[in-house]
């Protein structure tokens, strides 16, 4: 897998000119090593042109790290290297810096990262150390995992988040300051009405071409779609669904023509009792592919308008390159151990079949009709989530509003067969999308710890990057 993430590497070296020749065979091939790892990872690297061991050399590719735009920069010691020249390069690229030593014990490289380390510290220049063998799994999943975070601190910066409409039913925690994004997060908040919306999607419809080309897809693909009457109390008509169809369209264009990378749409309860639900839309923005079957980057979209989930769920996108899941904690069925995560049809159809392929996965969903929550009617996009190792998690903020906390617990979604999973769903929701989740703490110790009613997340475990991810941002963080 590809993973969008551009790491710079700079190695270091000794500042006597009779060592270069000598010293050359060991730094090259550490850094051969170090860089045909990550390559073969996914990351795409960026090396300097030469090993440092001058001033003008550590400013000279300290600034190719900052015009290559890297998201991360590793300082890598594979002999001793004087410290000042980790201060001189640093100051030119993103920051924190991550020092990486391998094990060398004929040479001093550890010495020379802890040295380094300490004249970065004096002056303030934020870091990781990571230190050992490629070749150890838990070594290289460190780095790894402060790669990932670094950069997805550093590629956060600049987004521009959509947010359309405002606050949903009063939500207070849906709602940031977006000064305060900015501050920390470097993000900015454009405010658009849904009254775009609307006019978009009345126009891609007149247009027919796109939504058309989609609603036969999904004719085709979904296991079934419970049409209605048009008089019918709960309805979902063609023309509600090309409406929801419209509107996925109208925020994709949007998001093309305004650079917007992630966005939330507030729904309730304009759209939820005039027009017609966005559930169709925030399924397939948040999935890799749309509603006509061709592949996409997924884009973050958040229900009710919630920033900081939609936040949460940038975040994780940019550490898994993954689609997220958007959920309320529903229920806690404590007769069979799982919580039911389940909110409208936000669920994006991904988690149907755990699949890239849009067909296994929608063989897997069902378009069944709005209730009695939202009177304009639509589809609520139905599927259980397939089982797998997940991670789940939260940003909120307490006190003055202004201080962020992460929630992090590590999990599984678990099935317990097709008929017992119905179910289960029917005793709660008989419309929306589930997904149980077996978590890795008691309930008792999630209700204490978890302020909010929507929760996020992803399949595999990412507690690791997102922990360290928090470190960078200065947030506190609360792995459960």
């Amino acid at each position: 897998m590809k993973r969008g993430i551009r790491v710079g590497i700079l190695t270091f070296g000794d500042g006597r000119d009779f060592l270069q020749k000598p010293l050359e065979p060991v730094n090259q091939r550490f850094l051969g090593e170090l860089s045909e790892r990550l390559r073969a990872d996914g990351f795409e690297v960026v090396t300097g042109e030469e090993v440092i061991w001058r001033n003008d050399l550590a400013e000279k590719n300290g600034r190719k790290m900052a015009a290559e735009q890297v998201h991360c920069t590793i300082f890598n010691f594979s002999v001793w290297a004087w410290p000042q020249y980790a201060r001189m390069a640093a100051q030119f690229c993103p920051k924190p810096v991550l020092m990486y030593a391998d094990v060398n014990p004929q040479y001093p490289g550890l010495v020379g990262m802890l040295a380094n380390a300490g004249s970065l510290d004096q002056v303030g220049i934020p870091f990781f150390k990571t230190f050992g063998a490629l070749s150890d799994e838990k070594v290289y999943r460190q780095l790894r995992s402060r790669i990932a975070a670094i950069s997805a601190f550093n590629r956060l910066r600049g987004q521009t988040y959509a947010h359309f409409g405002g606050r949903s039913l009063g939500i207070d925690t849906a709602v940031a300051d977006p000064a305060l994004w900015m501050k920390m997060f470097g993000v900015d908040v454009d405010h658009v009405d849904q009254f775009e919306l609307v006019r978009r999607a009345e126009n891609e419809i007149q247009r027919g071409g796109r939504v058309s080309a989609a609603f036969r897809y999904l004719e085709k693909h979904v296991r079934k779609i419970h049409w209605t009457e048009p008089d019918a109390e709960m309805r979902l008509t063609p023309e509600l669904l090309r409406r929801q169809l419209g509107m996925y369209y109208a925020v994709r264009d949007l998001c093309e023509e305004f650079g917007y990378d992630f966005c939330g749409i507030k729904g309730q309860r304009e759209l939820t009792e005039h027009f017609a639900t966005a559930d169709v839309p925030e399924a397939f923005l948040n999935d890799p592919y749309g509603p006509e079957g061709d592949p996409h980057e997924p884009i973050v979209c958040a229900t009710e308008a919630d920033m900081d989930a939609a936040l949460t769920m940038q975040i994780f996108k940019l550490l898994t390159g993954l689609p997220v899941l958007f959920a309320d904690i529903r229920h806690y069925h404590a007769g069979i151990g799982v919580w039911d995560l389940c909110n409208s049809g936000q669920h994006a159809t991904y988690f149907a079949a755990k699949s890239f392929d849009p067909v296994e996965n929608l063989a897997k969903t069902e378009f069944r009709p709005e209730g009695f929550y939202f009177p304009a009617g639509g589809a609520s996009v139905y599927h259980i989530a397939a089982p797998g190792e997940v991670t789940l998690a939260r940003l909120t903020r307490s006190g003055d509003t202004s201080r962020y906390r992460m929630v992090i617990t590590r999990g599984e979604f678990v099935s317990f067969g097709a008929e017992r999973d119905e179910e289960i769903a029917c005793g709660v929701q008989d419309n929306w999308p589930h997904a149980y989740a077996r978590l890795a703490c008691t309930p008792e110790a999630f209700i204490e710890a978890f302020n909010c009613n929507h929760i996020h997340g992803t399949y595999g475990d990412w507690a690791e990057e997102l922990a360290a991810f928090c470190r960078v941002a200065g947030i506190n963080c609360d792995v459960l």
